[in-house]
């Protein structure tokens, strides 16, 4: 249908999870699907029947049919794969981080510009139900005035089974899911950040990126703004629940992430009031088709490398992200966020990892 938009997932793992959202969505044809593995590409596309299957990225670009490319590939490959996309002139959107490089955070910003196609990092901190819930507190005035932001990514992944790219990743350069919902929130871009690194992880992680840091936790200084954060992230031999966080306080009101799974996040109020607040869902401001999709999914063991045919992990957020791209596209507007705020959120991370190489040096961020 001509008000569709034709979509081609790139990356089956996590990709997956977006077929039978795009599926539905009424806006959305999901067009094609890429995957190197062609038992796996087959595989997907018979479970959901789709006919349009590619081995090859390059053969995707050069279709004529394809309006966007949905990138959810390793994260080496985000930064060029984004470049090509947006050269062929495509819209693309892409799974986090952006890229691992000032310079092609920079080159995606270039290309998008020069190439009129939109540009959208899937960035899921910032469609969350809990970020939702929080930016209705600021919104609305409820919080009063933000003060002070606090975010954190902790994850324990020294177990075999990750794909090997990421053992000894750095951990500011996968900073994303902690520095977005900070940073929109205040309405603001990073401008500088200082970093300092902590503990050191084992010696075979270390020699992948030169990278010795267990932990590494970044002051960050937002522009046109009297406002600093504060950004934790770990990856390695550092023991803590999961965890993908941020809190805000403010002069009337301050939210704070549950400590523990499921204990629930917290309201404070007054001078010491404190009270565990259930946070609602956000699927009314989807399509009808597509609102179910808010929550967590069956698992389908018949094909087990589909994760969740139905449903969302990530706090229901990749329906709207999927929405927000759509929408995007075919009202010619910037998604949020664009390629400039994805730039900015993921260069604050690698320029934290800098300096954190560099003894805690302020560096200023490229804007």
């Amino acid at each position: 249908m001509a008000n569709q938009v034709n979509i081609a997932i790139i990356g089956l793992g996590f990709g997956a999870e977006f077929i039978p959202i795009y599926q539905k969505h009424p806006d959305a044809n999901c067009y094609a699907i890429c995957q190197r593995n062609e038992k796996t590409l087959n595989e997907i596309g018979n479970a959901f029947g789709i006919e349009k299957r590619y081995t090859r990225y390059e053969d995707v670009l050069n279709d004529p049919d394809v309006d966007a490319v949905h990138i959810n590939t390793p994260i080496a490959v985000h930064g060029s794969m984004s470049i090509a996309g947006l050269q062929a002139g495509k819209h693309v959107a892409c799974t986090v981080p952006m890229a691992t490089t000032v310079e092609e955070c920079l080159k995606i910003v270039e290309e998008q510009k020069r190439s009129g196609k939109h540009y959208m990092m899937m960035e899921t901190a910032v469609y969350t139900r809990e970020f939702l819930y929080a930016k209705d507190l600021v919104d609305s005035g409820t919080l009063g005035t933000i003060q002070f932001l606090r975010g954190s990514h902790q994850q324990n992944m020294g177990l075999p089974g990750w794909p090997s790219y990421w053992y000894g990743f750095p951990p500011m350069h996968y900073a994303t899911h902690a520095v977005s919902p900070l940073a929109a929130l205040a309405g603001k871009r990073v401008e500088s950040v200082t970093c300092l690194g902590s503990g050191r992880i084992q010696d075979d992680y270390i020699q992948h990126y030169n990278a010795p840091y267990a932990i590494e936790t970044a002051l960050m200084k937002f522009g046109d703004s009297n406002l600093s954060c504060e950004v934790t992230r770990s990856l390695f031999n550092t023991i803590r629940q999961y965890r993908e966080s941020f809190d805000v306080y403010g002069t009337d009101l301050s939210f704070e992430w549950e400590q523990l799974f499921e204990e629930g996040c917290v309201i404070y109020s007054g001078y010491e009031d404190a009270k565990r607040v259930e946070i609602p869902d956000y699927a009314h401001l989807l399509p009808p088709e597509i609102q179910s999709f808010t929550q967590a999914g069956v698992y389908d063991e018949e094909h087990e490398h589909t994760s969740f045919i139905q449903g969302s992990g990530h706090g229901g957020s990749h329906p709207h992200l999927s929405h927000e791209f759509l929408q995007a596209i075919l009202q010619d507007r910037p998604p949020m966020p664009d390629a400039a705020t994805s730039a900015n959120w993921t260069m604050a991370g690698i320029c934290s990892h800098d300096s954190a190489m560099h003894g805690g040096k302020w560096i200023e961020i490229p804007q």
